[in-house]
């Protein structure tokens, strides 16, 4: 393993949270993509559009029963699931649990939080 990759013990204990917060995933999110967790984005077209964290992958969280396998995928990786303010993606997080994906996670307070405290670039809607 890389020594950048981060392992599960860089992700908070899922037996303890769901929710991981903004300060966190900015530690690495600017790692290439294999070398972090999945950074996946619930959010509907129309809100993509405004604004997006860098180096998301897409599914609305409507999506994810059909799209489940490509969601699954390299979830020795980790990922987190982020929303407009955090409300989705807990539902988005639970969804993937439930499907195996154990360093499943929900970013908390969603990309509003991140535009706050870490990229006030990110617009908020």
């Amino acid at each position: 393993m890389n020594p950048m990759t981060p392992t599960p013990s860089q992700l908070p204990d899922p037996a303890t949270t769901l929710e991981i917060t903004p300060e966190a995933v900015s530690a690495w999110i600017k790692l290439p993509s294999d070398q972090r967790p999945r950074l996946i984005d619930c959010r509907e077209a129309d809100e993509l559009a405004i604004c997006q964290i860098p180096g998301n992958e897409w599914f609305p969280l409507c999506t994810f029963p059909e799209t489940g396998t490509k969601l699954t995928a390299n979830r020795e990786r980790g990922v987190v699931v982020y929303c407009h303010h955090g409300m989705r993606s807990l539902r988005g997080a639970a969804f993937l649990r439930a499907q195996g994906v154990e360093n499943a996670f929900s970013m908390s307070g969603g990309i509003d939080l991140w535009s706050r405290l870490i990229d006030p670039e990110v617009l908020r809607y």
